[in-house]
């Protein structure tokens, strides 16, 4: 998917994406209502903003913490030159990764694991050693969680950003 031009996606635009993400369980008819648009406005930019990728999917979020997966490591992986496709279609059989990409730097895959304990993730670091094409992964534990995964202060900069585009003279 490539990327959405942020000059598409404006100051209303904004506001649509702020109230989905604050009230995510209201109804459409209620978000044109409390964003003073009619409603087919409101779902043709809906509609739109999905076809562009800004909106890729709707809740629910759920905590690995509640589901009885507390602890949360990223593992670093290194893969043999030419293998990188089929380590990482061999990842999404690990149902412990939540989350995969592709990196640069220290390493050639970044994946975010859940484990029930440090013995349970011993046993996903283990599982991954023996994929073909692992090289040597590097695990790190998260301690604490400091910033919760949020886009919405980015909406609201592109926000800004749209409506001073808007105001500035041609």
């Amino acid at each position: 998917m490539s990327a959405v031009d942020p000059a598409s996606v404006d100051a209303l635009d904004a506001r649509i994406l702020r109230l989905l993400l604050e009230q995510p369980r209201t109804s459409v008819r209620e978000y044109a209502r409390t964003l003073g648009i009619a409603r087919g406005t409101l779902q043709a930019r809906l509609d739109r903003l999905e076809r562009d990728g800004v909106i890729t999917g709707s809740g629910p979020y759920l905590s690995p913490a509640a589901l009885g997966h507390p602890v949360l490591a990223f593992i670093h992986i290194e893969v043999t030159q030419g293998h990188l496709d089929d380590v990482g279609d061999a990842l999404a059989a690990v149902p412990e990764i939540i989350e995969a990409f592709s990196i640069t730097g220290g390493g050639d895959l970044l994946t975010r694991v859940v484990a029930r304990d440090n013995e349970h993730l011993e046993d996903v670091i283990q599982r991954l050693i023996r994929l073909p094409g692992v090289v040597r992964t590097r695990t790190e534990m998260a301690l604490r969680e400091r910033v919760a995964y949020r886009v919405l202060p980015l909406v609201d900069e592109i926000g800004r950003a749209a409506a001073a585009r808007a105001r500035r003279p041609l």
